[in-house]
């Protein structure tokens, strides 16, 4: 009977969020964003340090108990899985935004666009070279994009188990990517806005 009433919260938690309005907001956002294939990783390996760097040291508290939550609902079948996973990477998102101090508008469905200018930045770090982002970023912009950019190729290689470590990689991650989509401020909270 628990499993049912844990499973219940689950679907009506996830039909509120997925039937909330949205709009194109944030790279983070996604299904395929990384934050939400953090997210996924941590699920798999049962180690929530894959996901923790996305999350303010306030935040930590109510990620760990969404995660041990879905950690057990997930053992209940397929469906329950699904509904498990959905629910951990909302959350997720939306205790990362909430670092940010920006809103959360729902998780969007894999194959959402995104900017183009994101979508290079992240190729640019994916393959370690900012050639990805020539011709959009403003030449003028380039010095400071190179000097954001040499800060996220440092932190990036970081122990996963290292959660400062991987929380300072995120803090340049963002601020090279706001920067690479022409932002030049940060979100209050962490510094964290993409």
């Amino acid at each position: 009977m628990y499993e049912l009433l844990v499973i219940a919260a689950f679907v009506v938690t996830l039909a509120v969020v997925v039937l909330r309005p949205r709009r194109a907001d944030a790279h983070c956002d996604t299904v395929e964003g990384p934050t939400a294939q953090d997210g996924l990783r941590a699920l798999e390996s049962g180690d929530l340090d894959h996901a923790l760097k996305w999350i303010t040291p306030e935040g930590e508290a109510e990620l760990r108990e969404v995660f041990e939550l879905g950690l057990v609902v997930r053992e209940l079948g397929p469906e329950a899985r699904e509904v498990a996973d959905r629910w951990f990477m909302e959350n997720l998102v939306r205790i990362h935004r909430a670092g940010e101090g920006a809103a959360f508008t729902g998780l969007r469905p894999a194959g959402t666009p995104v900017e183009e200018k994101v979508a290079a930045a992240d190729r640019s770090v994916d393959e370690g070279d900012l050639r990805p982002l020539a011709g959009l970023v403003p030449a003028e912009r380039w010095p400071e994009l190179e000097r954001r950019f040499a800060k996220v190729l440092e932190r990036r290689d970081h122990d996963v188990h290292d959660v400062d470590a991987g929380r300072s990689y995120i803090e340049a991650y963002v601020s090279f990517f706001k920067f690479a989509e022409g932002h030049d401020h940060a979100h209050a909270g962490h510094g964290h806005g993409h």
